[in-house]
C-alpha cells in the first residue's frame, strides 16, 4: 500500500462476539450471545479478530472484519426521527468516527492505534440485514443501505485499541461524507 492520505479518526467500539445473534426470523428474537465492546482487539492476517464469530472461517476470510462509520448511524437516526442508536446493535466490529469509508472499497488501507499498524483490504460493502428494522427502528434496514460500512480482509495483523487513531488511505476521503449513503456514487476503484 502506498499511503498518500492520513486521517485522524477515533476508534469508538471494537465488537468481538463468538457467535451470530441475527440469524433466523426477527419475530423469534435475536440470539442471546455474548458480545464484548473490547478496549483492544487482536487481528490475525488472513483470519480476522481473535475470538470473533468470523475468525478463521473459510467463507469469510476476505471479509472477516467490518469497519463502520458512526456518522452513518447518526444520520440514520436523524432521518428516522429517533433517538441515537447503540452502535453495537449493528454488530459491526470496528466503529470509527472521522472517515468516509466507501472510497476504500477495493483498496488496502491501515488503521494505526498506539503506534501499531493493522493493514486491511476493503473488499466489499457491508450490506445491512433486515434485523436492523427490529434491533434499531422500523425503516433502519432501508436507511442503512449504502452506508453499512466495509467488509475487510486482514492483511497484516496486530492490535487495535479504542481511542485516537489514524486511518492511512491510498485514496482521498471526505470525512464530511462519512454519514452519506453511497448507493449512486460512481466507483473510485482503479
Amino acid at each position: 500500500m502506498t499511503a498518500s492520505y492520513r486521517y485522524d479518526v477515533e476508534v469508538l467500539h471494537l465488537l468481538v462476539s463468538p457467535a451470530h445473534a441475527y440469524f433466523g426470523r426477527a419475530s423469534e428474537g435475536a440470539a442471546d450471545v455474548p458480545a464484548t465492546d473490547a478496549g483492544q482487539a487482536t487481528l490475525v492476517a488472513g483470519k480476522g479478530i481473535v475470538g470473533d464469530r468470523f475468525f478463521g472461517k473459510a467463507a469469510h476470510m476476505d471479509a472477516a472484519v467490518t469497519v463502520f462509520a458512526v456518522e452513518a448511524l447518526e444520520a440514520m437516526a436523524a432521518e428516522l426521527g429517533t433517538a441515537p442508536f447503540d452502535p453495537l446493535l449493528t454488530r459491526r466490529n470496528v466503529v470509527i468516527r472521522g472517515a468516509e469509508l466507501a472510497p476504500l472499497l477495493g483498496h488496502d488501507f491501515a488503521l494505526e492505534t498506539r503506534g501499531e499498524l493493522v493493514r486491511l483490504k476493503a473488499g466489499r460493502p457491508a450490506h445491512p440485514c433486515v434485523w436492523m428494522d427490529e434491533m434499531l427502528a422500523p425503516g433502519a434496514h432501508k436507511a442503512m443501505r449504502g452506508r453499512g460500512g466495509v467488509r475487510c480482509q486482514v492483511l497484516s495483523g496486530g492490535v487495535l485499541y479504542r481511542g485516537p487513531a489514524v486511518l492511512v488511505s491510498p485514496v482521498p476521503l471526505d470525512p464530511g461524507r462519512a454519514g452519506d449513503a453511497n448507493l449512486l456514487r460512481p466507483s473510485r476503484l482503479p
